[in-house]
């Protein structure tokens, strides 16, 4: 098959989850650039080549970290670049969003990016790159040469999805999130959003194809498929081969933390082979392993928010909590709840007002789980 990337190595280093120094979070300065750099030298060793940060990665230090292990380090031609432009957080206006790609391009000291999206297209943060004439913008980079591919990253439904490809066929590529739990999942919608893309003509970068880590220390009832179909390989090998099994993909970003998980995702793609029949029928007992387990029946129909005096996103807190609830660890989906209550408007600030529960076609406690979220989140 031809498309852009084609011939791009399969797995690419997301650059979201750098070893740090000290505390290990999200939002951290203090990466660790040493063992950064380790991990890069062992990335390009391997003969992979595609390396994704963001404007807001670490508070802009993972961009800062690309050059010094990365940039500043190799010739510019022996590797991709990805960045993305986020103007939903804090950009007042077309100006101040368009100057995050100046400031993205002296950060990295790459003089252009192989890749350039806008980032985390959906929801209310597609308008505000309509507003701001950012398609436009992307284009003119792409024509002066500061960026060579444009596109997107996307989270929210396929129908979302067909109507931004529909409106902006320039853009090259689109970046989701997919992985064999998410595949049907009728929030995160993986499986409709990939063929909605094909249906457009559209590559692929794969994200989240571990779901945050997640899906690299399971369960005790996955761990135990996982171990019996084959003890040899980690939890994780399975994630990242269910996604580069795929067709019409670009690469599979993962976001590795420390050169262990390095070595681990070589040693699965440098002699990759797609799942074969077998596998994926373990894929699907594992599938049907994390369906069993009860958690929140929300399918995101929104009906909650629409009249919510607090404003709060109760589909996106649930999902959080379901997170929570299915895989047992908290540190994902507490970054996740952070995320979408970045607004303010938390758990804990619920009027218990009832206008939730009173349109919810799921008839969930809406109260009582958002109790439960600001318990374990806040």
């Amino acid at each position: 098959m031809n498309y852009l990337g084609k011939d791009i190595p399969k797995l690419g280093f997301g650059l979201m989850r750098l070893p740090m120094l000290g505390e290990q979070v999200l939002m951290g300065e203090h990466i660790d650039i040493e063992q950064t750099k380790a991990m890069v030298d062992k990335f390009l060793a391997a003969g992979f080549t595609y390396f994704d940060t963001a404007y807001g990665y670490n508070n802009g230090k993972s961009e800062e970290a690309a050059k010094l292990a990365l940039v500043d380090r190799y010739p510019r031609e022996k590797f991709q670049l990805a960045t993305k432009l986020p103007a939903w957080a804090g950009a007042k206006n077309s100006d101040e969003a368009k100057q995050m790609f100046f400031t993205s391009l002296k950060r990295t000291g790459a003089g252009y990016f192989d890749f350039y999206l806008l980032h985390n297209c959906g929801a209310d943060r597609t308008k505000v790159f309509d507003d701001f004439g950012l398609w436009d913008f992307v284009l003119g980079l792409r024509e002066n040469g500061l960026v060579k591919h444009a596109g997107f990253s996307f989270h929210d439904t396929a129908d979302v999805l067909d109507d931004i490809l529909t409106k902006h066929p320039e853009m090259e590529f689109v970046q989701l999130q997919i992985n064999y739990a998410d595949w049907t999942s009728p929030s995160v919608q993986s499986a409709k959003c990939f063929e909605t893309a094909k249906k457009h003509g559209k590559p692929v970068v794969i994200m989240e194809p571990v779901k945050g880590g997640l899906l690299a220390k399971p369960i005790p009832s996955v761990a135990k498929i996982l171990n019996e179909a084959n003890p040899r390989v980690s939890p994780s090998s399975w994630a990242i081969r269910f996604a580069a099994s795929l067709d019409n993909v670009i690469t599979v970003l993962s976001g590795m933390s420390d050169i262990a998980q390095m070595e681990d995702n070589l040693a699965t793609m440098s002699d990759f082979h797609p799942l074969d029949g077998a596998e994926y029928a373990v894929i699907e007992r594992v599938r049907e392993a994390l369906n069993a387990i009860e958690n929140i029946p929300c399918t995101k129909c929104s009906y909650c928010v629409k009249d919510c005096p607090q404003n709060i996103a109760i589909p996106d807190i649930l999902d959080a909590l379901n997170q929570y609830i299915v895989f047992g660890d908290i540190e994902t989906p507490k970054r996740l709840y952070g995320f979408y209550t970045r607004n303010g408007n938390t758990a804990g600030t619920c009027a218990e007002c009832g206008q939730c529960e009173s349109v919810c076609p799921q008839h969930i406690g809406i109260m009582r789980e958002l109790k439960r979220a600001a318990a374990a989140f806040e």
